[in-house]
């Protein structure tokens, strides 16, 4: 039988599922889709570490949360808010607590943005067009590169 190469993001479940079965997480779903779950805010000051039920049972989890010094008094405020999300996410109430360790949080990686794409000409006489009866140099400087930046985010017209 011949070798048939795969993807890596096709084995990845395979590989991680037992590294997130240790730490009480059937899949790596909320993991990586914590930001998704609970939202820029919170994801921004907290990380999911483990989540435990109790023996024998598929609900009423603990899902321990490492805070961000310093932010645990609000995340205790916003601990039900984080219950209805996550039980909305797995779509039944899997999790009925929340406890949390202060510390520092798992770096995260910056996320990379596409560099803006040069302007045709077309474009960039419009930009300039729309830019040129503004009198001060700095600020129509200013709106021009702004007008570059968003119209080389975008796909060419």
């Amino acid at each position: 039988m011949a070798w048939v190469p795969r993807t890596v993001g096709g084995n990845v479940g395979r590989l991680t599922r037992a590294a997130f079965r240790a730490r009480g997480f059937a899949g790596g779903e909320v993991l990586g889709q914590w930001r998704a779950v609970v939202g820029d805010t919170l994801a921004d000051q907290t990380a999911p570490e483990r989540l435990t039920f109790p023996t024998g049972r598929s609900d009423g989890a603990t899902l321990k949360l490492r805070v961000a010094p310093g932010f645990a008094p609000s995340v205790q405020h916003l601990a039900p808010l984080i219950l209805e999300r996550i039980n909305t996410f797995y779509g039944y109430r899997a999790v009925t607590r929340v406890a949390m360790a202060q510390g520092p949080l798992p770096r995260r990686p910056e996320p990379r943005k596409a560099p803006a794409r040069a302007l045709n000409q077309a474009e960039a006489a419009h930009l300039e067009a729309m830019v040129s009866s503004i009198e001060n140099n700095g600020l129509r400087a200013a709106l021009a590169a702004l007008g570059r930046q968003v119209a080389g985010s975008r796909p060419p017209p």
